[in-house]
């Protein structure tokens, strides 16, 4: 089953002369021009999260990247596709409901809710397809059966695995030697031909949900759960497929071995891999993939009691645009470092665009958010600026933007040219003496073709795209500043109590207590939440 979570849009209008667009292609180690398998057409399919726990920040990477990705390539003129898979079936997903008590589906369907609302505050809503992996057992049942039957896949005790040395192709995508590659250790490591030979199909053990299937009951292995909802969705060959950087191995070079074997043609035209977010110089956020961490992986990184868990308090203090723009600024294949700096950072620069939309709301009477943004890059612009000095840079600086965009979709660039028409349009209200509720004139037409064209290229990014409130809190304004008050009371007590001030300390906590705040002591520190 698939869930549609993009608005209907009609499909966009092809131009006789496409722009040349040039994606990063991990296959080929180059950029390559963009040239779909059937233009107008894309298909897209980015691997989606294993929904065992509430989202971090570290999972919405991704999705902020190719939804503006997405936005970019249907401005252009293409008509997207794109899928978001949800691996609702897995090892922590069957231990938290262990844990919890409850249904493994329980878990699933409680976390799934949890990242759909993420997304929704971070601007993410192009998503076409979410398929969830126990929805497509059938078709994951079908596709390891076709590869057993050509000789790629082999049972051994109602385990099937893939035979990596009979795919001459295997490790292309990460530049690994099969003599390299290691899988699935334990039980399974006993049952396998060669020890880079991974899981399709895994037997049950009592305790667990199970399927039936020809090889008794089980569960599928990660990797084919994406081959098979890419292809049901999307067909044998589409056009991109992204993910993080620590997915290229094993994930991603195990989903190409099975999907090309199976179908006999390649599964991807454009591998796109997006940097991964850090604490700090090292460790990723949220750990390598939730399933192989490495000591040198954790040296730096934020686990879920650290602060990776609870996005939705991240949005609280930030909003959820802020945070999309923090993670715009940056090139999609480049490290994010992550931290508070960074987002304070993010909002003083959305200050800059907030006031100026106050002006020009002052200005003209109308808001800004009420220009119309052009669908494609062939409607939008300045459309004849003639001698206006201003016009013209604003189309100088939109070419410029769309240079960054074609090149890989390079946001961060992009974005820089988005402040300096900023500062063009605030230079013009200067200038021109363009005060509240300015009367009609040439200079007020001009600053109106100048901010549409401001709507548009920010509109591609799907920032500024409904009015929020210009502080950080959003509707929740004093939100900030209460959380670094009762971080500085946080801090007040931890002093007390290491100079055995313990009345102090728990005068500081009962205090908190009676105004509904709670204290939460561990070894890593002290939080609070509202009662």
């Amino acid at each position: 089953m698939s869930t549609a979570t993009a608005s209907d849009a009609s499909t966009p209008t092809t131009p006789a002369e496409k722009p040349e667009i040039r994606i990063y292609n991990t296959l080929s180690k180059t950029k390559e021009a963009f040239q779909p398998l059937r233009p107008p057409s894309v298909g897209m399919y980015l691997c989606g999260p294993t929904v065992y726990a509430e989202a971090h920040i570290g999972h919405m990477v991704g999705p902020v990247i190719f939804d503006c990705v997405k936005r970019f390539l249907t401005y252009s003129g293409y008509d997207v596709t794109w899928v978001v898979n949800i691996t609702d079936v897995d090892d922590k997903l069957i231990a938290k409901g262990r844990e919890r008590g409850i249904p493994m589906s329980q878990i699933a369907v409680e976390m799934t809710a949890d990242y759909l609302a993420n997304l929704k505050e971070l601007g993410v809503n192009q998503i076409n397809h979410l398929p969830r992996a126990t929805d497509h057992m059938p078709q994951i049942i079908a596709f390891i059966q076709t590869l057993e039957a050509k000789g790629h896949a082999y049972a051994v005790d109602g385990d099937v695995f893939f035979d990596v040395m009979k795919d001459p192709s295997y490790g292309q995508l990460s530049n690994r030697s099969v003599d390299s590659q290691q899988g699935e250790g334990g039980d399974a490591a006993a049952k396998k031909r060669s020890p880079g030979d991974f899981a399709l199909w895994k037997s049950a053990k009592s305790d667990e949900p199970s399927w039936d299937s020809p090889w008794g009951a089980g569960r599928p292995g990660w990797h084919i759960e994406c081959s098979a909802m890419s292809h049901e969705i999307l067909g044998e060959t589409f056009d991109i497929h992204g993910g993080g950087l620590d997915l290229v191995f094993p994930h991603h070079e195990n989903e190409r071995a099975q999907s090309s074997c199976c179908h006999g043609a390649p599964m991807v035209k454009y591998w796109m891999h997006n940097g991964l977010m850090r604490a700090g110089e090292k460790g990723k956020v949220g750990g390598r993939s939730d399933r192989e961490s490495t000591a040198d992986d954790a040296q730096g990184k934020i686990s879920r009691s650290k602060g990776a868990g609870g996005l939705a308090e991240l949005i609280r203090r930030h909003t959820g645009e802020r945070i999309r723009f923090f993670l715009l600024r940056t090139h999609y294949r480049s490290t994010i470092v992550f931290g508070e700096d960074g987002l304070q950072e993010a909002g003083t620069a959305l200050e800059g665009f907030y006031r100026f939309f106050d002006r020009y709301e002052q200005i003209t009477g109308s808001s800004f958010y009420d220009l119309p943004a052009a669908r494609t890059r062939f409607d939008g612009g300045v459309a004849n600026p003639k001698d206006d000095a201003l016009l013209k840079d604003v189309a100088q600086l939109r070419s410029k933007y769309l240079a960054a965009m074609d090149d890989d979709f390079n946001t961060g660039a992009a974005i820089s040219q988005l402040f300096d028409l900023l500062r063009l349009l605030n230079r013009h209200i200067d200038t021109q003496k363009l005060g509240t509720a300015a009367p009609a004139s040439p200079a007020l037409e001009t600053l109106t073709s100048a901010a549409t064209v401001l709507r548009e290229l920010t509109s591609v990014l799907g920032l500024f795209l409904k009015p929020v409130a210009a502080s950080a809190g959003g509707d929740d304004g004093d939100a900030e500043l209460l959380d670094h008050v009762i971080g500085l009371l946080i801090d007040l007590r931890k002093e007390a109590r290491a100079n055995k001030d313990y009345a102090m300390g728990d005068a500081i906590r009962d205090r908190l207590g009676e105004i509904g705040v709670a204290l939460l002591d561990s070894k890593d520190g002290t939080t609070w939440e509202k009662k």
